[in-house]
C-alpha cells in the first residue's frame, strides 16, 4: 500500500504543513533505490568522464616569479610544492575587510576548510595542498590554531590572486612542476568549491589525477592498482610498499564491489 503524509502545521508555528513522499512497503523502496541506482552510477562515470577531460586540458607556464610569506620567512610559488609534483591552492578570504576579520576568516572559505581531509593521503599520491590569505602570517597562525587547521597556509604578497582569477572570489587552482619549471592546469571555483574537501575531489581536478590504473588517463601518467596504496595517515612513511594482509583485503574488497556491475551488464 502506497500513502503520502501530511504534517499538519504546528499550533505554535508558522511553518507551513509539510508533503512527504510516499510511505511504501520494504520492497517497493528496495526497487526505488534500484532505480535511483542506476541514476547515481550513471552520474560517478560521468564524472571520471570530466575529470579524464581534465586531465588532457592544456597547460599554461607560469613565467611570473611569486613569492608569499611563510612561518619561515619568504617563500616561491615552487616552494608550496614542499618538494611534491602537483600543487593545489585554495584562495580563502581572511584579511581586514572580511566578515568575521580578525576572529574569524570569511563563513563559506572556513567551512570549506573544516572539510579538508587528512592531508597525508594527498601527499602519498605527489600532491600538495595549500591556502593563501593576505592576512600577516600571526593572524593566521592564530586563526588556525583557534579553529584545529593543519593545510599549510601561506601570505599573499602581489598579483597571485589577481592574475589567478581568484582576487575577488575564491577558487582552487592547480598546479604542476616539471623540475623547476610550473604550471597551471585548472582552476574552480564558484559552486566548483562545494565538493571540494575529499582526497578523491582534490585529486580529481590535478592533472595526474587519482594515479590509479582504472583511470582513464594518457599514455605515461603514473597508475598503481586500486586500494593498494591506502594507509593509515600515521603509517605512510613506515610503510612504502603495501601490506600483504592488505592486498588480500582489497582485492576482496575489489572484487565484491565489481560484482553487482557485472552482473548488471550480463
Amino acid at each position: 500500500m502506497t500513502t503520502t503524509k501530511t504534517f499538519e502545521k504546528d499550533r505554535n508555528s508558522e511553518q507551513p504543513a509539510t508533503h512527504t513522499p510516499p510511505i511504501v512497503s520494504p520492497e517497493a523502496w528496495e526497487a526505488a533505490g534500484r532505480q535511483m541506482l542506476v541514476k547515481e552510477k550513471a552520474l560517478t562515470r560521468a564524472r571520471d568522464a570530466l575529470a579524464a577531460e581534465r586531465r588532457r586540458m592544456p597547460w599554461m607556464a607560469v613565467e611570473k616569479a611569486y613569492e608569499f610569506e611563510a612561518p619561515q620567512g619568504k617563500v616561491s610559488l615552487l616552494d608550496l610544492f614542499e618538494g611534491r609534483r602537483q600543487l593545489i591552492v585554495y584562495r580563502a578570504f581572511f584579511e581586514p575587510g572580511v566578515f568575521g576579520w580578525p576572529e574569524h576568516a570569511c563563513r563559506g572559505c572556513s567551512l570549506g576548510a573544516d572539510q579538508v581531509a587528512h592531508l597525508a593521503h594527498l601527499n602519498a599520491r605527489d600532491t600538495t595542498l595549500a591556502y593563501a590569505s593576505r592576512a600577516p602570517q600571526a593572524d593566521i597562525e592564530r586563526l588556525k590554531t583557534r579553529m584545529g587547521w593543519k593545510m599549510p597556509w601561506y601570505t599573499i604578497t602581489d598579483s597571485f590572486d589577481t592574475d589567478f582569477g581568484v582576487d575577488e572570489w575564491h577558487g582552487h587552482n592547480a598546479f604542476i612542476r616539471d623540475g623547476d619549471r610550473v604550471f597551471r592546469t585548472y582552476l574552480i571555483n564558484g559552486r566548483g568549491d562545494e565538493a571540494m574537501g575529499t582526497t578523491w575531489s582534490y585529486l580529481d581536478i590535478t592533472p595526474l589525477g587519482r594515479q590509479e590504473t582504472w583511470e582513464d588517463s594518457p599514455e605515461g601518467y603514473p597508475r598503481t592498482p586500486p586500494y593498494k596504496w591506502w594507509n593509515w595517515h600515521d603509517n605512510y612513511d613506515a610503510e612504502a610498499s603495501p601490506h600483504a594482509k592488505w592486498v588480500e583485503v582489497s582485492d576482496a574488497g575489489e572484487a565484491a564491489f565489481r560484482k553487482p556491475d557485472a552482473e548488471a551488464k550480463a
